[in-house]
This record gives structure tokens, sequence and C-alpha cells, in this order.
């Protein structure tokens, strides 16, 4: 098998083949899939060893102590030769990783052969194809969490034992120093436990990311941004806990947590930076400084690490196992996100190259992980969603006569309340006939927007050639059919959300545009014409690097008898309502979505949907149920290129950069775009013009839609496979 390992003398790194691992009892032999590169300890260590042996000595006064010690004992002949045997051998690197159990050591049976487990510690959770891996250093990974998230376990341990240490509690206000991978993943932890989190790291891009994941603000520590954001959350006294998570020689972490505690807070040190504390500045405050060690309990213990033996948990609750599970189980549920911290992942081949590139600085990354062989062919058999190709040649369309003529299939609530109100009112439309199932609603809907007809009868709208373009706003699952009938009559049609619920649905829609040649259709994907996000847009600019966006959709629980509730005949709710906000998002990434990964809550109520497009951008969709009515519906947030974009539930919006920009009044209600996108429809089926989307934006949007149900079904990455 092989393994990535260094020389500490000279500083070699290489991958070799080397002996597998037996598997020993009271342990299993996992299968390496993915393991993570830890860019502050991990790189630490490839540093130092490409230091001279000056350099090492200063870098590492503990071992220096330790050879002095050996010289006075054994003399400088024999320390010599066992200082420089140690030096120059090759070491391992690694200390996190996710695989599958390949064999079961005797005394282990809570994991079988084929399981997936997440893995810790620096003598077991190795850079290697293969690890032997002791009971007390893995657990089983949760259902629905990637094996690329799990390989996060024991960093994500680390953090947890250090939020532990400061022991956080509801309303409190913490300030994180050092916003690296452990940094990041606290502010995660933090936020998560109810508390307030102020970030300081003098990197603008992890300040930004931090806040994504939810910091209230974020800063440089040498400016007065920090302090300022400290002064307006405590009032003035403090926060309640810093956690130094910096690395480095400065001494600015230590003073800057004085500075900013409370009287008696808690000083938590998780990372390794230096620690001369100002004694008069700790003294005056009574500060409680506290170290946080690695994983949790159990760590550097061979009785509990080697040898398996627990401890009970009435005495010691949190253990480094139950701290790995609990931090997994959090990933599972979307508590915390980790698809934000991989910045690159690497064949496994590509080990030496990657190291090199970071070291360098060539490749700057939160977090790197190593992709092991096999992951490749089990990713390409890894659930996908085919995104057809639109490859009809569409006869010209002819421009409408004026008025244009509009009929309505279906009248229920958002009909009448979100579309008809706007074009009754509209020059140039006229509302030809409406097609209800009962009577009455029809008779209604006639008397209220001025129909000229009114009918229960599909066919006698789609055989009218008076008729230039129809709505189709019924219930979900009669879209695709009722689209399909129209396309194949020949009419414009507008069919709200969704297009589709199944593949071969979207399937069928698209076979009536080849036949009839008909592509002239437009999905009720308002938002993207919201004036207040265009004019933000417009704002923010263009942008040349890979962008991050955060949409928060506050939708609220349903009334009792909701059909939107009929899941197996109209699909689930996000089924219905999410392509909203994938149109929105691809529209403000200007680009269609290749892969997606969904996790819920147990009743698929909740969603965390994750869309990662062609040029690395990400969008994560965190779609509610259970948030309070009186919180905003929606909030979006977009970060790229030192610039930020922000959306508060289409009343207001914001640019961050250079120069600030606010959107300069209130607008009577939240226009979501409705009017204008009805507008631009109207203006296409008039003057025989482009739809306002493009037939292909429409169809891969509603893919991406149908994907989120595959992926919470496999609890893996779905690829958007374009078909050819």
């Amino acid at each position: 098998m092989k393994q990535v390992v260094q020389n500490y003398k000279s500083g070699e790194l290489a991958v070799l083949d080397v002996p597998v691992p037996g598997c020993k009892p009271g342990g299993v032999l996992v299968r390496t899939a993915y393991s993570l590169i830890s860019t502050g300890t991990e790189l630490m260590k490839v540093s130092e060893a490409g230091m001279s042996m000056l350099g090492k000595a200063r870098s590492r006064p503990d071992q220096v102590a330790k050879v002095m010690q050996s010289v006075a004992t054994n003399g400088v002949p024999a320390t010599y030769r066992k200082v420089m045997g140690k030096l120059d051998s090759y070491t391992p690197l690694g200390y996190s990783l996710c695989g599958v159990v390949e064999q079961v050591g005797a005394g282990v049976d809570d994991v079988k052969v084929g399981d997936l487990v997440a893995c810790a510690g620096n003598e077991h959770a190795l850079h290697a194809e293969l690890n032997w891996v002791p009971k007390n250093l893995y657990v089983p990974v949760p259902d629905g969490l990637a094996p690329q998230h799990a390989a996060f376990g024991t960093v994500g341990s680390i953090a947890m034992q250090g939020v532990r240490q400061g022991e956080p509690q509801l309303g409190e206000v913490a300030l994180v120093i050092g916003l690296g991978l452990i940094g990041q993943l606290v502010v995660q932890l933090l936020a998560a436990s109810g508390v307030r989190v102020v970030g300081a790291d003098p990197d603008p891009a992890r300040c930004e990311l931090a806040e994504r994941l939810g910091a209230a603000a974020c800063g440089d520590p040498g400016s007065t941004a920090v302090e300022n954001a400290v002064a307006e959350l405590t009032d003035g006294h403090g926060v309640d806990q810093v956690y130094l998570a910096a690395g480095g020689g400065s001494n600015q972490p230590v003073e800057l947590a004085a500075k900013l505690a409370r009287d008696r807070g808690r000083v938590v040190d998780i990372g390794k930076c230096r620690l001369d504390l100002p004694w008069n500045a700790y003294y005056e405050k009574e500060l409680d400084v506290r170290f946080s060690r690695s994983y949790g309990p159990g760590r550097y213990d061979p009785s509990y690490e080697l040898e398996g033996r627990d401890y009970p948990i009435g005495y010691v609750r949190w253990t480094e196992r139950r701290n790995l599970a609990c931090f997994l189980d959090l990933a599972a549920r979307g508590k915390v996100d980790v698809e934000p911290l991989i910045s690159h992942v690497a064949d496994f081949d590509d080990a030496v190259e990657t190291y090199q590139r970071l070291k360098d600085g060539d490749l700057k990354a939160v977090t790197a992980l190593f992709r092991y062989p096999g992951q490749d062919a089990q990713e390409a058999e890894a659930p996908s969603v085919t995104v057809p190709a639109v490859t009809v040649k569409p006869s010209p369309a002819p421009a409408a006569k004026t008025p244009v003529r509009l009929a309505f299939v279906g009248a229920g609530n958002y009909a009448t309340s979100m579309l008809l109100p706007h074009l009754a009112q509209r020059e140039g439309v006229e509302l030809s006939t409406v097609v209800t199932t009962t009577a009455l609603s029809g008779a209604n809907a006639q008397r209220k927007f001025g129909f000229k007809d009114a009918t229960t009868d599909l066919d006698a709208v789609l055989g009218d050639k008076s008729v230039d373009a129809v709505f189709v706003v019924t219930r979900h699952s009669s879209h695709a059919e009722l689209t399909r009938q129209a396309l194949l009559a020949g009419k414009t049609v507008f069919v709200e959300k969704p297009l589709a619920l199944t593949e071969d649905e979207l399937a069928g829609v698209l076979a009536a545009v080849e036949e009839s040649g008909n592509d002239r259709l437009q999905v009720g994907f308002n938002r993207r014409f919201a004036p207040l996000l265009h004019e933000a847009r417009k704002q923010f600019g263009p942008r040349t690097g890979p962008a991050h966006l955060r949409y928060l959709v506050n939708a609220g629980r349903l009334t009792h008898g909701s059909w939107y509730l009929q899941q197996g005949t109209e699909g689930s709710r996000f089924a219905g309502e999410g392509g909203h906000f994938i149109d929105t998002a691809s529209w403000l990434l200007d680009a269609d979505p290749v892969s997606v990964y969904a996790t819920a809550t147990s009743d698929n109520q909740d969603l965390q949907v994750v869309l990662r497009y062609p040029d690395g951008s990400t969008a994560t969709i965190s779609y509610v149920t259970t948030g309070p009515s009186g919180f905003p519906k929606e909030t979006l947030d977009l970060v790229a290129d030192g610039r930020a974009l922000r959306l508060d539930d289409f009343v207001r919006a914001s640019v961050y950069g250079r120069k600030k920009w606010v959107s300069s009044r209130l607008p009577k209600a939240r226009d979501k775009g409705q009017n204008a996108e009805l507008a631009a429809f109207v203006k296409a089926v008039r003057t025989g013009g482009p739809m306002p989307v493009p037939l292909e934006s429409l169809v891969a949007t509603t893919a991406a839609t149908l994907a989120v149900q595959t992926g919470l079904a496999g609890g893996v990455p779905v690829t958007l496979a374009r078909s050819k």
C-alpha cells in the first residue's frame, strides 16, 4: 500500500510503498476514502522539516531540552547517534480521515466490514491507503453524511473540545482569534450553542467566510473593527470567552484576549500560539486561562486509545470518541457546515505536489483533502440526475396582434392574488378565457378580472387560434402534462413552478418541444425579476473569482389541510417551491449548477441544499419551516472578490465593497418580481422576441430541484449530468 511520509532531517516528502498493517484485536482495518490535510498543524511540521538544524532547534525548545538531558545522562556521542537516527527516518503525516472497514479485529462488535467510519489519531488516521484504528479512535458515520465531510471528524473534535473548555452559555458573546480551519469550526459550534461570535483574523477572505458561517462580525485584529463589534454586542463589558485558535510567534492574540475579555472572563488556548501572558492585564481582570488538549479526555492515555478502556459516562461525559461522534452528528443534521471549508481536493497520488504547493503559497486553502484510489469509480456510480439537452430548432415566433390574448388554466389563490391583478391592469392585454375545474370558481375569476369567457373545457382553449398564450396555474402534479398539451397546441406557455415533479415529466415536456418545434415556455421564477435585486446586482458589479451565496428561506409551517402536504400526489414542498431559490442563485452566479448535496431533518421539512457551479462557486439554501413567523421570509448574502451583497426580504438591499451602497428607499410592499416578469413575458409574446429566461436555464433549474430529492434519498452529492 502507499503512504505519505516525511524525512524530518532533509525535509523530503514522499509517497512510499509500505507493508499493509495487520488487523490486531480491539480495532479495525480501514481503507481510506478521504483524509484531511491540516493546513495548520501539518504545514507547520512540513515547514519545520525544511529548516536548518539551528532553525529546528529554535522551533522546538522542548526537544532541545530533552537532548541536553540525554547528553548529561548518556554523553555526546551516544546522544548524537540517537538524535541523528531519529531525524533521518521517515515519519507519517495525517490524523483525520474517513474510510470503509475492510477487516474487523477480535473484540470489536459495533461495526462490520463495509461500514463507513471516521477515524482519528496521528498514529492511526494517517495519509495512507490502509490504517489499523483502535476502537476508541473511530466512530460509525451517520446516514446521510458524505465521506468527504466525515473526514473532518478529528479537527471537528478538536474544535468541540475547545468550545467545551470555554463552557459557553446561551446569550453569551465570544471572541475567536484566528479563523483558520479550527477557528471556523469553533465559530459554527458556538453559533449553534446560542452564542454570538466575533472573529479576528488578518485575512479578509477568512473573515467573510466566518460571517457566512454564523459570526456576528469579523475583522483584522489590528483594526478597531473587532473592538467596536465587541463593545456593541456586550454593552462595553467585554466578551465572556476568548478562543485562541491562532498560530505563529506573535503575542498579539493573548494581548487582544486580555483587552477584550470581560472581568473574570475565560481564555481558552486551542491553537499553538505564543503565550507570554501580560501579568497585570490578566491579574486585574482575574482571567481564567484554560488549555484544550486535542480531541478531549482519553487523548494521550494508552489504556484508552490503544487498549479500548472507555471512561464511565457518569464521570467523563465527553471523551474524545464521544466528541467525534457528536461532531459527526451535528454535521449530518446540518448544524455544522464543512462544505464551504473545502478549498481543494487532490488525488492521493499527487500528495507531494499538493504539500509543496501549500507550503509555497501557490495553493491557498482553509482545508484540503486527499481523495484515494477507487473514489472516482464510486463517484461515477453515485446518483445523478440528467439535465436533458435542448436540441430543437424552433420555428420563428410570429408577433401577436394587439391586444395580446391570454388564457388561464386555473384560478386559485396564487393566480388571483399575484398574477391576475397585474395583468388585468396592463395595457395591451386581453384576458380571453379562464379554465377551472368548477364552474363557480371560473365565474368568480371572470367577474373579478374581466375574462371574456369562463369554461371547464381545456380543449376549448387549446383549440382557440385567437389565444396567444396560456397560463398554467394549477396544482403541481398537473403542470407538466398541461404544459405539454399547450406546447403541442402551438401556444406560448407560462407555467407556475414547478415545471415537473419527475425526470420523466421533464422529458415529456421537452419531447413536446421537439415534436412541435415550439420552445415558447416560461416558468414562474419571478425573483430574478425583482427590481431591488436587479439594482443590487448592478451595484455589486461583475466578478472574477468564485462566489459564495447563502440563502435562508424561513418558509414557515403549513396550515392543516393544505394541499401542499399531499406529497404522494403533489410532491414535496421543496419540489414545489425550491426552484424559486435555485433559479435566483443561478441567475446571480450567472451559471447552472453541476452538483447538488442535500440534508434534511428527520421529517424532511427543514432542508440544507448545497449547489456547486462550474467556476467553483457554491450556493447554500437553508429551507426551514420551524422559524418564527416574525423573522424575515427570505435573506440572501453573496460574497466574492472582496465584496458582499445582502438582500433583506426584498425590502432592503446593500452592497459592501470599496464603497457601501444601501437601497435608498423602502418599497411600499415586497416586490418579488411578478409584475416585471409578466411584463417581460407579455413583451416576448407581443413581439415574437426571445423568452425572458432561456429554456436551457429552466431545464437546469428543474433538474437541480429534482436532484434534491435524489440526494436526500442517497445521502451523497448528486451529479447533474448533461445529456449529449
